[in-house]
């Protein structure tokens, strides 16, 4: 039995790969780690919340009395560091919260797995491994030719890249500084099922079915690689197990579409299967984020070669099955947007012992 310590594990991908996880594996047990922020969504959960192979902490990565004791209470094989914030926009606002979470929060969780892993002078317990999952976004734009590679210096330009381009830095530096075992992924943007509705693809369908504007930045021209979120899911997994240590490794889909064809697609598949009303016309171009990266464009042969991952999904089916989840699971929607989710933790939780 293997024991994982997955952080935000209420999250969009955290929560998927938990799932993965348990569906997959007889012989894991999760321990859930998540500060439930407005992103971190219990309902995600439900499925294995009685599972005896699952864990859930409600605490702060940035908390190291509250880590420790996780550490203590079990006998953690691997650390998979979902934990951030992660929103843009949000970052701009207010990039002081993206230092704290993103960068002390990754700097905590790297000393307390230290300190417990640890058994001589740069030495620890055989098999244990920390992996940062961290974005294409630190390495910055791409004009339009070109791939991130892992060797692409990091050039991140907003403060939520920064924040996490300074994350993986830490990480870099304790495995060079104290050899401790480290890896880093890197991915492009991800899709799927439980993504909460401020990132493009769940918020654009959302407004649409609502026929409200669809807001859309600048010319709506940014690319970006869109990566299905099991297929990520299933990359950190090999990572994980059979990654070199100190090794980064970039996660992409090959499905590089501009933000203005994923809106005209979520558009055609709502009016085509729900809504013969809907329409281009509910387009509104607003002014472009600040700092925008213009391209994103991953080459994952470093890990397709090592490793024999590859991504499964094509968009045109990957980009089907999300909007059709989302269809199926309108209460699901209907809960994130009204904020009920946040009361989730409290009745399934509430009088359970905790930390």
């Amino acid at each position: 039995m293997k024991t994982y310590l997955v952080t935000g594990g209420a999250g969009f991908i955290g929560s998927n790969f938990v799932l993965y996880m348990l569906n997959k594996y007889d012989d894991v047990m999760i321990i859930n780690v998540d500060k439930l922020t407005y992103a971190g969504n219990l309902e995600n959960l439900k499925s294995v919340e009685n599972n005896p192979r699952y864990k859930f902490y409600q605490a702060d990565i940035c908390d190291r009395e509250a880590i420790t004791e996780i550490f203590a209470n079990h006998d953690i094989d691997y650390v998979v560091n979902f934990a951030a914030e992660s929103h843009v926009d949000r970052s701009i606002a207010n990039p002081e919260i993206f230092v704290e979470t993103n960068v002390l929060g990754t700097v905590n969780m790297l000393q307390c797995a230290k300190v417990a892993w640890q058994t001589g002078d740069d030495t620890y317990k055989e098999g244990v491994k920390y992996l940062q999952v961290s974005t294409d976004e630190v390495y910055g734009s791409l004009g339009e030719t070109g791939y991130f590679m892992e060797t692409t210096p990091l050039d991140p330009h907003s403060p939520y890249s920064s924040s996490k381009a300074s994350a993986d830095l830490f990480v870099k530096a304790f495995g060079d500084t104290y050899k401790f075992p480290v890896n880093i992924t890197r991915c492009s943007n991800n899709y799927g099922p439980y993504q909460f509705p401020e990132k493009l693809i769940p918020l654009i369908m959302n407004n649409t079915l609502k026929h409200k504007d669809l807001p859309v930045y600048g010319d709506g021209m940014q690319i970006r690689d869109w990566l299905y979120v099991e297929d990520h899911c299933k990359a950190i997994d090999m990572v994980v197990r059979d990654g070199v240590l100190g090794e980064v490794y970039n996660v992409g889909g090959h499905n590089e579409r501009p933000n203005i064809f994923i809106v005209k697609t979520i558009i055609s598949y709502i009016k085509e299967n729900v809504d013969d009303t809907v329409g281009e016309h509910m387009i509104r171009y607003v002014t472009d984020r600040k700092g925008h990266d213009r391209r994103y464009g991953i080459d994952p042969q470093k890990i397709k070669d090592a490793l024999g991952w590859y991504p499964e999904t094509p968009f045109e089916i990957g980009i089907k099955k999300t909007l059709k989840w989302y269809l199926d699971n309108k209460e699901w929607v209907e809960n994130v947007t009204s904020g009920e989710y946040q009361k989730y933790y409290d009745k399934m939780y509430s009088g359970k012992e905790e930390l």
